[in-house]
C-alpha cells in the first residue's frame, strides 16, 4: 500500500521564561551511557512520564531493538533531546493526562486510522560568562542567549509520519564579538522530514528524508550539540532495519550552512558530505554474570572540499571504522569506543586514531546512589604542519565538545586526557557532579587544537606537553518533568603547551532554565 504524505504544521511558543543565573545548554532529562553527560556521570533524577520512541509501530514493540539503543539518543521521562524520538500515544486516553499541556501531545485527527498530531516546544534562557575568551588575555565575555523552538509531529496511520521544527536564537550581552549562526538566527528551519516505516516479517524497516538531527553513534563523534541555541542538523536521507537483537542504520547527509537572518539563508552545504552505516548488536545478558551490553560497529565517510590542516587548504576524504561497547553490568556502567581514521587530504594519506573510555560505578542499589567514575580520551596528532608526511590528526565529524571542557576550549585532536569524577544526589531531584581533568598533547609534533578543529596559533612551534587541567562542577535540578535548571562552573588552568605560546587560563560559568512540553 502506498500513500502520499505532506508537511506538518509547526507550533510557535508564546511564553518567555527569564533565567536568574548564568547558562549554557541542557534538557530536562538526559541520561544513558557513561558518555551521555559531559562529565561521564549523568543519571536520571526523575522519570515519571514515559513512552516508546516515535516511529515504532505498536504491533512491532516486542520484536524491535531495545529502545535505549536504537540510535535515537536517551529518552528519559518521555523527553528526548531530539523531539522526534518521543512518543506520547498513551495520551490518546484522556484519563492518563495530568494537565492541559498533555492534551497537546495527542490531538486525534482520525481515530479509525490512528492518525494524530503531537505538538512540542521549548524555551531556554541562559547566560554564559567566560574570562580570557579564546585563552587570550581580554575582558570577560557574557552571552545572554534565548532559544525558542516549536514543533509538530504528524502521524498518518501506522506507517507514515512528518515532523517539523522552527527555532529562534537570540544573543545579547557584553563583549559578544562575532556570534555564530548556531547561536543567533531570526528563524531557522531546524527539522523538516518525512518517514515511511513498517514491518517485513518480524523486522521493522523505515526510511527518512529531509532535514534532521542525527545521533546514531558515540556522542563524542556525532551529537545534536544541545550546547548551542540551534541544534546541529543535516540534510539528506536515513534508512533503518531493526530486529530484536540486531539493527542497522544507513545514511547519506550534507551539512547545513547556518545563516542569521531567517529561512532564506540556511542552506545545504554541498561541500561537506557525511555518509555510512551504523550497526547495533545486543550482547547476551549472561555476560559477566548478568549484564545489559551493546556493541555498535560503524563505517563512516566524511568528505570536505574545504578542509584546512596546518597552512594548507584542500579536499579531504576521511574514512572511520571501529566499534563501541557500552551498557551496564551490575553497578558498573561502561562506554568504550575505538575508531581508526584513514583517507586522503590534499594528496597526503590520513592515519589517525581516537579512543574513548568511560566507566562509572554505582555505590548502592538505588538508581540515585552516588557514582564514582574515570574516563580517558585519546585523539592522535602529528605532522599537520609537515606536508611531506602522513596526516595523523584525528577529527570528530560533529562531536559533543563540552565533554572535554565546558568552555569548549579544546577538542580531541592531538589530545590525551584522564578525568576522575563523582556524582551524587544531595537532595531529591538535584544531582551534583564534580570532575578534575588532566590534559596533554599526544605528540609534540603538532599544535594544541580548539574544539572547532583549528589550532592555537604558535603552539606547534613551542615545547611543553601539558595542555592544561580543568576543575568542573555541575548541578542539575529537575524541578518538574518539564522544567529544569542546570548550572556549571569550570576553571581551566593552561599548561605549558599553551602558556609557552602566550595563552592564558580561563574561568567559565553557565546556567540555564529550560521549559519543555
Amino acid at each position: 500500500m502506498t500513500r502520499l504524505f505532506v508537511g506538518g504544521s509547526v507550533c510557535a511558543l508564546a511564553v518567555v521564561i527569564a533565567c536568574p543565573a548564568f547558562a549554557q545548554t541542557g534538557s530536562p532529562s538526559q541520561a544513558g551511557s557513561a558518555q551521555t553527560d559531559p562529565t561521564g556521570a549523568n543519571v536520571p533524577v526523575n522519570a515519571d512520564k514515559g513512552g516508546k520512541p516515535a516511529g515504532t509501530p505498536a504491533s512491532a514493540k516486542d520484536a524491535t531493538y531495545p529502545a535505549e539503543a536504537e540510535g535515537y539518543g536517551a529518552t528519559t521521562g518521555g523527553y528526548n533531546i531530539s523531539r522526534w524520538a518521543e512518543d506520547w500515544s498513551k495520551y490518546k486516553d484522556p484519563a492518563k493526562r495530568d494537565d492541559p499541556l498533555d492534551a497537546l501531545k495527542y490531538i486525534s485527527i482520525d481515530s479509525a486510522s490512528n492518525s494524530y498530531l503531537t505538538l512540542s516546544g521549548e524555551i531556554r534562557a541562559r547566560v554564559n560568562s567566560t574570562s580570557n575568551q579564546g585563552l587570550v588575555e581580554t575582558d570577560a565575555q557574557r552571552l545572554d542567549i534565548l532559544r525558542v523552538v516549536g514543533g509538530a509531529d504528524l502521524h498518518l496511520g501506522d506507517h507514515f509520519r512528518v515532523f517539523g521544527e522552527l527555532a529562534n536564537g537570540t544573543v545579547g550581552g557584553v563583549n559578544t564579538g562575532a556570534v555564530a549562526g548556531t547561536q543567533r538566527n531570526d528563524l531557522f528551519l531546524q527539522q523538516a522530514f518525512a518517514d515511511v516505516y513498517g514491518k517485513v516479517g518480524n523486522v521493522e524497516v523505515g526510511v527518512r528524508g529531509g532535514r534532521q538531527e542525527f545521533t546514531d553513534g558515540i556522542s563524542l563523534l556525532v551529537s545534536a550539540r544541545d550546547n548551542n541555541a540551534l541544534m546541529f542538523v543535516l540534510d539528506g536521507v536515513r534508512g533503518w532495519v531493526k530486529g530484536s537483537k540486531l539493527r542497522a542504520d544507513v545514511f547519506d547527509f550534507n551539512f547545513v550552512n547556518y545563516g542569521t537572518e531567517g529561512l532564506s539563508d540556511d542552506k545545504t552545504d554541498k561541500d561537506t558530505r557525511f555518509s555510512g552505516i551504523s550497526v547495533g548488536v545486543v550482547l547476551p545478558k549472561t555476560l559477566f554474570g548478568g549484564s545489559k551490553l551493546f556493541f555498535d560497529p560503524l563505517l563512516w565517510r566524511l568528505r570536505s572540499r574545504d578542509q584546512i590542516w596546518g597552512q594548507v587548504r584542500g579536499v579531504e576524504e576521511r574514512i572511520y571504522y571501529g566499534g563501541r561497547l557500552w551498557g551496564t553490568a551490575g553497578p558498573l556502567t561502561v562506554d568504550y569506543t575505538v575508531t581508526r581514521e584513514e583517507g586522503n587530504f590534499n594528496g597526503r594519506p590520513i592515519k589517525a586514531w581516537q579512543v574513548f573510555a568511560a566507566q562509572t560505578y554505582r555505590l548502592g542499589k538505588d538508581a540515585a546512589a552516588p557514582r564514582v567514575g574515570l574516563r580517558g580520551d585519546y585523539g592522535s596528532g602529528g605532522d599537520a604542519f609537515d606536508q611531506t608526511k602522513p596526516l595523523r590528526t584525528s577529527f570528530s565529524p560533529f562531536g559533543n565538545n563540552i565533554y572535554y571542557t565546558y568552555g569548549v576550549f579544546v577538542g580531541p585532536i592531538n589530545f590525551l586526557a584522564a578525568a576522575p569524577n563523582v556524582s551524587f544526589q544531595p537532595i531529591k531531584k538535584v544531582r551534583l557532579t564534580a570532575e578534575y581533568e588532566f590534559m596533554w598533547r599526544s605528540t609534540l609534533r603538532d599544535a594544541v587544537y580548539r574544539s572547532n578543529g583549528t589550532p592555537y596559533v604558535g603552539t606547534q612551534n613551542v615545547g611543553g606537553r601539558e595542555i592544561g587541567q580543568a576543575a568542573r562542577l555541575q548541578a542539575v535540578w529537575s524541578i518538574s518533568p518539564r522544567l529544569s535548571f542546570t548550572g556549571r562552573l569550570e576553571h581551566f588552568k593552561a599548561g605549558d603547551a599553551l602558556t609557552n605560546a602566550g595563552y592564558k587560563s580561563s574561568n567559565f560559568g553557565a546556567g540555564w532554565l529550560s521549559f519543555r512540553f
